[in-house]
């Protein structure tokens, strides 16, 4: 899996929300189970299938290795009080992220497939505009009970973006992370910096790394740029800067085009990569993503913005892929400023964007109500932390992070500080195109492009994606 692929940091949460359930929607009336959200209401005896594209032992092991061993037995027992004889069966796939998606999707469209069905956060408008999902409400007939759980409560309005498209919600939120900016403390002392560093603008992020510039073989900030980085680019670059200036990159069904927003994150780029404050050429080069890493952990580069994966898995002092074995003393860690304060989305001081996945009912189940208390039940405080297996990560519930997370200042500072004002990514079947028209648009200043020109070919782009000029707003 590559790591900047948002499926597949969705893919190694293990939370409960990983799980697809898919039931016995294959029989010749399964496409004419009505819209009756009470069906089987009543029924004593049900068999649900949980498929998940994860397998023991191999793609997400972990995730399928909690399913089968801890959410059936589980979940198969409660029901058992209730009077209700449960039968659960557990189906594996393995397939590319991608493909797995597209099987899912003819699945749906030819209304069978899970009951309960987890998809990426840029996947629920796609489905929801498709018809494929429904907004919960509908599919369990009851706003109050649907509304009404008490895990919402739980589930900050900011991460419950993840499974809502135009105000609703299509599904209950699983696991998800944050992006900061890292910074080397040790570089900060050598260039007299604070070891409590907050920057409170993109000008103080100058600032510092001007005076990091002064470090012999020191390169003074990491933005990820340009196409090499894909989707890295566009996560921990683009979109936390451009929610820095109060600007999302899809609002009311239109794609941000040549807009002063836009052209404001490719300078602070140009400002960067022209000055040598940052090093271009790691933006072209195939693994420079992975470099950086490397670069950062022998402290060689001064700050860095990326996602708590970085501090979880990369720096990690025995297990990560670029060791610190001083992480914890070394490593600082400091939200990410809006362009000026009160500057930001919805006039926040800091911003940051986060990843994740939600799981949905699949409007067609027989079964829409045990759905709904299965729903439930995975996402329950229990569940959820049960399926971490000890593991400390930022999972959906504020309950169970401040548990698992207590030992794990900088996780735990993801979980309280940042996910509060974080945003998504748009779920749009456009969204992809508009990502790939973003990076390169980096890569054109990065590589010397002015500003405009770079501004210019990406609005071509996104036009091009969107499919007209009406779909696009520039200024």
């Amino acid at each position: 899996m590559r790591r900047i692929s948002r499926l597949s940091r969705l893919a190694v949460l293990g939370s409960a929300a990983v799980v697809l359930l898919t039931g016995c929607l294959g029989s010749s009336d399964s496409g004419s189970a009505g819209q009756d959200s009470n069906r089987n209401a009543d029924a004593k005896k049900v068999e649900l299938t949980i498929g998940s594209n994860s397998v023991k032992g191999g793609k997400n092991s972990s995730g399928a290795t909690f399913t089968q061993d801890v959410l059936i037995p589980a979940f198969v027992a409660d029901q058992k009080t209730k009077g209700v004889d449960v039968t659960v069966k557990f189906e594996g796939d393995g397939s590319d992220d991608e493909v797995y998606k597209q099987k899912l999707a003819l699945s749906l469209s030819n209304k069978a497939g899970p009951d309960l069905i987890n998809i990426d956060g840029i996947w629920v408008g796609e489905f929801a505009q498709a018809g494929y999902i429904k907004p919960l409400t509908d599919t369990v007939g009851d706003a109050a009970k649907v509304d009404d759980w008490d895990g919402w409560k739980q589930i900050p309005d900011s991460v419950q973006q993840l499974g809502s498209f135009e105000g609703k919600r299509y599904g209950v939120p699983g696991g998800t992370d944050g992006r900061v900016l890292y910074f080397n403390k040790k570089l900060f002392q050598q260039a007299g910096l604070p070891a409590d560093w907050q920057p409170k603008s993109w000008d103080e992020i100058t600032s510092a790394a001007q005076a990091l510039k002064k470090l012999p073989g020191v390169t003074p900030v990491q933005i990820n740029a340009g196409t090499a980085m894909g989707e890295a680019t566009t996560m921990q670059g683009v979109l936390p800067l451009l929610v820095g200036t109060g600007a999302t990159i899809n609002t009311d069904g239109k794609w941000l085009g040549n807009s002063s927003q836009i052209r404001q994150v490719l300078d602070f780029y140009k400002g960067i990569y022209s000055t040598g404050l940052g090093d271009p050429v790691l933006q072209r080069e195939a693994k420079g993503r992975d470099k950086s890493f490397a670069e950062f952990a022998a402290n060689k580069i001064g700050i860095l913005l990326e996602g708590d994966y970085f501090w979880r898995s990369v720096v990690q002092p025995k297990e990560g892929v670029a060791k610190m074995a001083d992480r914890d003393a070394a490593v600082g860690y400091a939200l990410i400023p809006a362009s000026k304060p009160g500057g930001g989305i919805k006039g926040q001081d800091f911003v940051s964007m986060s990843g994740g996945g939600a799981t949905a009912i699949n409007p067609n189940t027989k079964f829409p109500q045990q759905a709904w208390e299965l729903l439930q039940f995975m996402n329950s405080a229990d569940m959820v932390k049960k399926s971490l297996n000890g593991a400390a990560k930022i999972t959906q519930r504020t309950d169970v992070n401040a548990e698992v997370l207590a030992g794990d200042p900088m996780l735990n500072f993801v979980a309280t500080k940042v996910l509060p004002l974080t945003q998504y990514r748009p779920g749009l079947a456009e969204y992809p195109k508009i990502s790939a028209a973003l990076q390169q648009a980096t890569a054109d200043v990065v590589g010397g492009k002015s500003t405009d020109a770079a501004a210019k070919g990406y609005e071509t782009a996104v036009e091009a994606a969107a499919g007209s000029k009406d779909k696009v707003t520039s200024n």
